[in-house]
């Protein structure tokens, strides 16, 4: 009998220990914030990941009355922002702000200094944007089957720029190039920006390319787009046919945009601030000024950016080590 009875205290002392650290918990994120967080990004400023966390950090300081204020901490392709977010207390004050870096450096790097699914807990896929393939207007290719029977014509003699080595567009290159078997050669740049002016000044003929700085040249028609690589046609070249749609369905993938937290910050916290992301990417101004990045706004669920980090993985791992990727 007594055993019993001490079990019964057991199960009811349990009890009310969980609920209590539940209601600390709720009155923890109630009053989250109480001073400034800080949203690191990996990158140097200006670039598509620090202009998203800007636009994030805006919204959140208004609708919160604190401030919500952006690190840069640039090196070795965002992996020292990354560790330095990863070593950063779990206490609801510090974010990162990444991209496919917190994935994809996996397999670059040989000991990046993280593991993305244990470092961090997953808050919300916020924003993401096509890559878009184009071409210099002297190829003589106006669909990406004849841009493929061109470059299979001339093996080995054409390139293609990139913003860079692990870039998402770079690793979309490879993905066509190897699901394709083509003899192509990456050209890689330090951004996007000069990666889509080689293609116009014909020394990259064809550019996997992010979309920003493409989609002015395009409509000015000094690039012609063949096709973009989101599961969807892009908003801002609605014209323009999805891989898929070309006839490559293998050929898929697109930049984005995360935000992520110290392993072990309160759960209340993540899903206080993921519902702060969800009604900033819902307001007229920042649509719209994503939209002029060509990012479209998603907010998923924590669980569901958890699930995408592991796709991701699992996607460009393979891809990376069949092309036999490492930074430059």
């Amino acid at each position: 009998m007594q055993t019993r009875r001490s079990v019964a205290f057991g199960l009811v002392a349990a009890t009310l220990a969980s609920a209590a650290a539940r209601t600390a918990g709720a009155q923890t994120a109630q009053a989250w914030p109480v001073r400034p967080v800080k949203l690191i990004v990996g990158f140097a400023p200006a670039g598509p990941t620090d202009l998203v966390a800007r636009l994030l950090a805006q919204s959140l300081s208004q609708q919160t009355g604190k401030n919500f204020f952006v690190e840069n901490v640039a090196g070795a392709g965002g992996n020292i922002g990354t560790v330095r977010a990863a070593h950063s207390a779990p206490d609801g004050y510090t974010f990162l702000v990444t991209g496919g870096n917190i994935t994809n450096n996996q397999y670059l790097f040989a000991n990046p200094g993280y593991d993305p699914l244990k470092d961090f807990d997953a808050v919300t896929l916020a924003a993401a944007t096509p890559v878009v393939l184009a071409i210099n207007p002297s190829v003589p290719a106006h669909s990406v089957k004849e841009l493929v029977a061109w470059i299979r014509a001339n093996p080995g003699k054409e390139s293609y720029a990139s913003p860079g080595t692990g870039t998402p567009p770079q690793l979309v290159g490879a993905l066509f190039q190897h699901e394709l078997k083509l003899d192509l050669v990456h050209v890689p740049f330090d951004g996007g920006g000069t990666a889509v002016q080689a293609t116009v000044g014909g020394h990259t003929p064809i550019s996997f390319g992010a979309m920003a700085p493409a989609v002015p040249l395009i409509k000015a028609g000094q690039l012609r787009a063949l096709a973009v690589t989101g599961k969807e046609r892009s908003p801002t070249l609605p014209e323009i046919p999805t891989m898929a749609e070309a006839g490559f369905p293998e050929v898929e993938g697109f930049t984005w945009t995360a935000v992520v937290a110290p392993a072990g910050t309160p759960t209340e916290i993540i899903v206080k601030l993921h519902d702060m992301i969800v009604g900033a990417l819902a307001q007229p101004d920042v649509k719209a000024k994503l939209a002029a990045m060509a990012y479209v706004p998603i907010g998923s669920s924590p669980q569901d950016c958890a699930a995408f980090f592991k796709s991701e993985l699992a996607k460009w791992g393979k891809v990376i080590e069949q092309a036999g990727l490492k930074p430059e």
